[in-house]
């Protein structure tokens, strides 16, 4: 009797985060509701700090702050936040930022290529500016130079730089925190129009 070939391999196992991401109780479920209400799914970086109720509402509130910061482009913003966690190895972050960036009509080539992204040509030299920054920026210790910087002030405004270095923070935040509990990507990239493995 000979074996039979799936029609479609199971997709790979994700490895299992550092801590358990299971939980109940009346703030557990409000959470993970209004979680896969307005992403689709509980996100894990939710169900992990649901063991700790001030760091859920403290990460809750910066991020709602967070999301008031307009003064860079989403362009702009989203470079400085995919390629700190490419530098950091946040597979969750990377995943999740490509989704949001995607549906927040961000060149999807320029998300693409953030991993080449001093060889490629899809970013204008601010871009190459903001790229190079970032990832200065999340060395340790930083690696970032007066010149850097005023490269950055020729085309952004003082409050502009500002803002990056703030979302490089917190995006340094963001990644470690979830790559040091073992958070792995949930499959967000696979739910946009455009799937990063299919461009070319």
């Amino acid at each position: 009797m000979s074996a039979i070939t799936p029609l479609h391999s199971a997709p790979p196992a994700r490895p299992a985060a550092r801590i358990p991401l299971d939980h109940d109780g009346p703030l557990a479920r409000a959470a993970l509701w209004a979680s896969r209400r307005i992403y689709g799914k509980a996100l894990d970086p939710v169900r992990a700090a649901l063991h700790h109720g001030p760091v859920l509402v403290g990460t809750l509130v910066l991020e709602a702050a967070a999301s008031r910061w307009k003064k860079l482009s989403p362009t702009q913003s989203a470079l400085a936040t995919m390629v700190v966690a490419q530098e950091i190895g946040c597979s969750w972050c990377i995943d999740f930022g490509y989704w949001e960036h995607h549906h927040r009509g961000v060149d999807p080539r320029k998300l693409e290529a953030i991993g080449q992204w001093r060889s490629s040509e899809v970013y204008s030299p601010l871009e190459k500016a903001v790229l190079e920054y970032s990832v200065a920026a999340t060395q340790t210790p930083s690696a970032v130079t007066d010149e850097m910087v005023a490269r950055l002030r020729e085309d952004l405004s003082d409050a502009q730089v500002v803002e990056l270095a703030a979302l490089v923070s917190l995006e340094n935040h963001r990644s470690r925190t979830n790559a040091g509990l073992g958070l792995s990507s949930q499959g967000f990239k696979d739910d946009c129009d455009v799937p990063l493995s299919q461009q070319r």
